[in-house]
């Protein structure tokens, strides 16, 4: 399966990502597990420089393109291929992110983001993506918790743009068939149950049609 975790920034998801594969890994299944950007040598240095908030000159045609590079390179250099040998692939942030944040945050034509997205993704269309969704006020009170030299680039970003972003979240999830929102407000554990629970049932699902 290839399962992808979405949801604006301090929303949890990378704590759940965690707790998946620990939950896979307990099962003895093989499982590999990414960030975006990053995942291969070529995409961490992508990332080095889309998250650097020295480059705040860049503009948002170049945020995107370079999302896309370091996405290609990971769906081509290791999605497809370990896709292929039968592992969990869980990738915290996908494709979609790119939708929200650059098509529906950043404005950029959207017709335009979905098509570079598709020729990017190739075959490589999650299974799963769990949009952990938090309104913007709390998206705010975690942000406020950490010191902002800690924050890259991405999340010093204004409320504004958060509340595009999650307008774009929104949208998907009731447009996209695979997208399954949780309320990122409930209890870490009751988040975690609620992902295990849809991924059994997919599961289900799945070996009732072989």
């Amino acid at each position: 399966m290839f399962i992808t975790f979405e949801g604006l920034d301090f929303c949890g998801k990378s704590t759940q990502v965690k707790l998946l594969v620990e939950y896979l890994k307990k099962k003895n299944e093989k499982v590999k597990v990414f960030r975006e950007p990053g995942g291969t040598n070529i995409s961490e240095k992508i990332r080095s420089i889309l998250l650097d908030k020295n480059n705040s000159e860049m503009i948002f045609e170049t945020e995107l393109l370079l999302f896309a590079a370091s996405r290609s390179q990971l769906v081509n250099e290791k999605i497809i291929p370990l896709l292929a040998e039968g592992y969990y692939i869980i990738s915290d942030r996908f494709h979609d992110s790119s939708i929200a944040y650059q098509g529906y945050g950043r404005g950029i034509d959207l017709e335009f983001v979905i098509t570079l997205q598709n020729f990017v993704i190739k075959s490589a269309v999650p299974d799963i993506t769990f949009f952990i969704d938090i309104p913007i006020e709390e998206v705010l009170l975690r942000k406020s918790k950490i010191k902002h030299i800690e924050l890259d680039r991405i999340e010093i970003s204004e409320r504004l743009f958060y509340e595009k972003v999650r307008e774009g979240y929104l949208i998907l999830s009731k447009k996209e068939k695979r997208f399954i929102k949780i309320d990122g407000t409930k209890s870490i554990d009751e988040v975690y149950q609620k992902i295990i629970k849809e991924i059994e049932i997919y599961e289900t699902k799945k070996e009732n049609l072989v």
